[in-house]
């Protein structure tokens, strides 16, 4: 089992420069190999393959680090399924993971992020943990990205080391860790492995871990 993130970079015309391309790229280099785990196509368009466990978070931390550009943000949707064949381009390939990415991504609306399984009780939990965390992670401003963005790359970190790191003040950290929910984010990324864990019997770790993730 595999999963498939499918996004594009929302106001991407409208961005004064092209550093969020070089950030995006920094960061799926992080998450995989390229073309054959992640590519980007149509200028603005991309697909991510990566374990079912780590993909939400994956989402997350692409999110961080696209939202450090002033008024551009992501839309994504992950789908978690089967690769029937894999190729050296992972927009060669198939499977119902990548369908499922699809037909999700062509559905996002107004919300920027959602998933979509074999599991219907799985998407009814997850999308609805998404649609409240939405409500703030869409607000983030580029400072408040970056510093969630540090945090889950140094997850060993303490708050003072975050600001000696980011040389800011220890109470700019706490701040903006908690006007971006980062807690709350953090409970529902391991809620969502749980649940992954429980649904698709795969018995994966459950343990917070980006250092592994960006690899």
């Amino acid at each position: 089992m595999i999963a498939v993130i499918t996004g594009d970079i929302i106001n991407s015309g409208e961005a004064p420069d092209n550093k969020w391309m070089d950030r995006l790229k920094g960061a799926l280099n992080k998450l995989g190999n390229s073309p054959e785990e992640w590519e980007i196509y149509r200028g603005d368009s991309y697909q991510v393959k990566l374990a079912p466990e780590k993909a939400l978070e994956a989402a997350i931390y692409i999110k961080t680090v696209v939202k450090q550009t002033k008024n551009i943000d992501v839309r994504m949707a992950i789908g978690l399924g089967e690769e029937a064949s894999g190729s050296e381009r992972i927009t060669e390939s198939s499977g119902n993971a990548y369908t499922y990415s699809g037909r999700c991504f062509d559905e996002l609306k107004k919300r920027t992020l959602a998933v979509r399984s074999p599991d219907k009780e799985f998407d009814e939990e997850v999308n609805l943990y998404l649609s409240l965390a939405l409500l703030v992670m869409d607000r983030w401003l580029p400072n408040t990205a970056k510093i969630v963005k540090v945090a889950l790359e140094n997850p060993e970190l303490n708050q003072k080391e975050l600001a000696n790191l980011l040389n800011k003040s220890t109470s700019t950290i706490s701040e903006g860790l908690k006007r971006a929910g980062f807690e709350e984010i953090m409970r529902m990324i391991e809620r969502y492995q749980k649940l992954v864990a429980k649904h698709f019997n795969h018995g994966f770790s459950l343990k917070v871990d980006t250092s592994a993730l960006c690899r």
